[in-house]
């Protein structure tokens, strides 16, 4: 697949992902939880979902707990929402540059041109 339409792709499903886990997800245990990247395989099968998660380890731990449980939830909302072909498979990991810091966010953030936020 071509590299801009998976960057697109990615982008548009960062965006998506972010507003189901906000306002439309009804567990506690997400509600810290913000998209900071997806990064899609070119095949389009998997997506691994970058986030930053509370600075506690047990919130982190059931932030993890709580994503894994709406997996299924999330990707039906994205396929509701996104017009694909294939729907990628959802793998959240925690962002390893993302430790709970406003500041790198942005900084991230304003190098790839997206400084909203």
């Amino acid at each position: 697949m071509d590299e801009l339409r998976t960057r697109r792709v990615a982008e548009a499903m960062r965006e998506e992902l972010s507003e189901l886990i906000r306002f439309e997800s009804n567990d506690p245990r997400i509600a810290q939880v913000d998209v900071t990247e997806v990064v899609v395989s070119p095949d389009m099968k998997r997506a691994d979902v970058l986030v930053s998660l509370p600075a506690d380890a047990e919130e982190r731990r059931q932030a993890l707990e709580g994503l894994e449980s709406a997996r299924h939830y999330l990707r039906r909302g994205l396929m509701q929402r996104m017009e694909l072909f294939r729907m990628p498979e959802l793998k959240f990991r925690a962002d390893a540059e993302v430790t709970g810091g406003a500041l790198e966010k942005l900084k991230r953030r304003m190098r790839r041109g997206r400084a909203r936020d």
